[in-house]
């Protein structure tokens, strides 16, 4: 059947009559043929001449087999959800539209869906996916951290649909109930690896003290299937999340004869999600039971250790001898020194009777009464002898006083007239002296108005200086004294010395000393 759009071919006898066309008429109606006639298709070939995404996000490469080459493209945005990527010499099955290119008078393939073709393809992937990550280091046993012995709380990622949740949570009734978190993802399909990635760091990401508990231990599970079905969880995505994550993961990917890449990069690998959730929690019977058999062990380690200090408690006190023996030796010797210090006491006692006899004997000599009766004999004694020769003396000066007597008789004439000019005399100098002093005391300065200030320590106040605001003054004027205390009066004006001329007296020369 041929598209209206062709023209039909002309004869030879017609061809100056066919109709004309433009090229790129020519190209829209070819292209609306071939898609017309193809529609979607599935093609099985090999990657060819990939150098990865365009600069636009476009893909665009060749899809070949021993016979034939077809060039494939791949949109943006499809290129974006595509769970398999595109990688040079891999064999995949792409399934799309069948479309020309006008511009380079060819055709192509749309796809948009890409699958590795067929078991051999995928595991070729899988090692070549393996062997690059473990050359990153993401396999090495030294990443690989140790499982909390009782976590608190255990985050699941797995579907919240299937069997393995519910055997998860019955093997951890069984064991340990704990808190469970189950992130729900899907655990096949095209958006299954990057939900997973996602559910690994949504974990991660939970604050230690937020409102939603952050998992002390995380268990990614999935029930058994084939290698296809278990594809996500060898993406590179889940991979790295994985391996980038803080808190402990046990992988539990099929059944114990399935590996995925996940179960390398895991801390610990289950071969179940019921072996998963054994792992992850103790058995509290068996803690129980352990505890009891240590709390018994402890009852009997006491109860051996008393009865081992029981025994060394008798076994010394048979080795320590009695109390009396103890103190036989002590007793004798004191008795032995209260022996010698009664002797000793005794001895001293004695000489110190002797020696008190002996000093009373010589005090009895020299006692009071004896020495006040010799002082008594030699003071009359001395007394009968100082008589008789004052008697001598009496009569001597008797015969040799005459003549001092008539001296005398004139010097006691003489005498009051002498007294009467000394004390002339004196009175004389007291009165020069008396006029000396009012002339030199202030008391004739305070007679003529002034006054003399003193602080509380009675000294002089000689400047405004030494009396402060507030300070406590004694005022002394020529009849008396009166108690003030200075103000805050504005500073006097004062005359310095040196410029105050003197003040003369009327009696002389002589200055005033204020």
């Amino acid at each position: 059947m041929l598209n209206p759009d062709i023209p039909a071919p002309a004869s030879d006898a017609g061809l100056t009559n066919a109709p004309e066309i433009s090229v790129t008429e020519l190209a829209n109606a070819l292209k609306r043929t071939v898609e017309d006639r193809f529609g979607r298709v599935r093609v099985r070939g090999e990657i060819s001449n990939y150098r990865g995404p365009h600069a636009s996000g476009h893909a665009y490469f060749c899809l070949k087999d021993q016979g034939a080459r077809l060039d494939a493209v791949i949109w943006k945005g499809t290129f974006m959800r595509l769970r398999t990527r595109p990688q040079e010499g891999l064999e995949v099955v792409a399934t799309g539209r069948i479309t020309t290119f006008p511009g380079k008078s060819s055709y192509q393939i749309v796809i948009e869906s890409l699958e590795p073709a067929g078991v051999g393809a995928l595991m070729a992937l899988l090692d070549e996916r393996r062997k690059k990550l473990a050359a990153e280091g993401l396999f090495d046993e030294a990443r690989k951290r140790p499982l909390p012995f009782l976590p608190k709380v255990i985050g699941v990622v797995t579907s919240p649909t299937g069997a393995v949740i519910r055997d998860i949570l019955h093997r951890l009734n069984d064991r340990f109930p704990r808190h469970v978190l189950v992130w729900p993802v899907r655990v096949q399909g095209e958006t299954s690896a990057a939900e997973v990635a996602a559910a690994i760091d949504g974990f991660n990401a939970l604050p230690v003290d937020g409102p939603v508990p952050r998992p002390d231990v995380l268990i990614v599970a999935r029930g058994g299937g084939s290698l296809e079905d278990l594809w996500s969880f060898n993406e590179e995505i889940v991979v790295r999340a994985a391996a980038a994550s803080a808190i402990p993961l046990i992988s539990a990917i099929g059944h114990e004869t399935d590996t995925t890449l996940i179960d390398f990069v895991a801390d610990l690998r289950a071969p179940t999600p019921t072996g998963a959730a054994e792992k992850a929690v103790p058995v509290r019977a068996e803690l129980a039971e352990h505890l009891a058999a240590r709390a018994r062990r402890l009852a009997m380690a006491k109860t051996r250790a008393v009865e081992q200090r029981r025994l060394q408690l008798a076994t010394f006190a048979r080795l320590l001898p009695a109390p009396e023996q103890l103190l036989q030796t002590p007793r004798q010797r004191l008795d032995r020194a209260s022996e010698r210090l009664r002797a000793t006491l005794r001895a001293r006692q004695d000489g110190q009777r002797l020696q008190l006899a002996r000093l009373a004997h010589v005090l009895s000599r020299h006692s009071p009464q004896a020495e006040l009766a010799g002082q008594k004999e030699k003071l009359r004694g001395l007394g009968a002898r100082l008589k008789a020769g004052l008697d001598a003396r009496v009569a001597l000066a008797h015969h040799e006083n005459k003549g001092a007597r008539r001296r005398m008789e004139s010097a006691a004439a003489r005498l009051p007239q002498a007294i009467a000019a000394l004390i002339a005399r004196k009175n004389e100098r007291l009165e020069r002296l008396a006029r000396l002093q009012d002339s030199l005391s202030h008391k004739a300065v305070l007679a003529r108005g002034f006054a003399l200030v003193r602080d509380e320590s009675d000294a002089l106040v000689r400047s405004v200086a030494q009396a402060p605001a507030g300070a406590a003054l004694t005022i002394e004027f020529a009849d008396g004294r009166i108690a003030a205390r200075a103000g805050e009066a504005d500073a006097p004006t004062i005359t310095p010395a040196s410029r105050k001329k003197p003040r003369k007296t009327p009696g002389g020369d002589q200055g005033s000393l204020f």
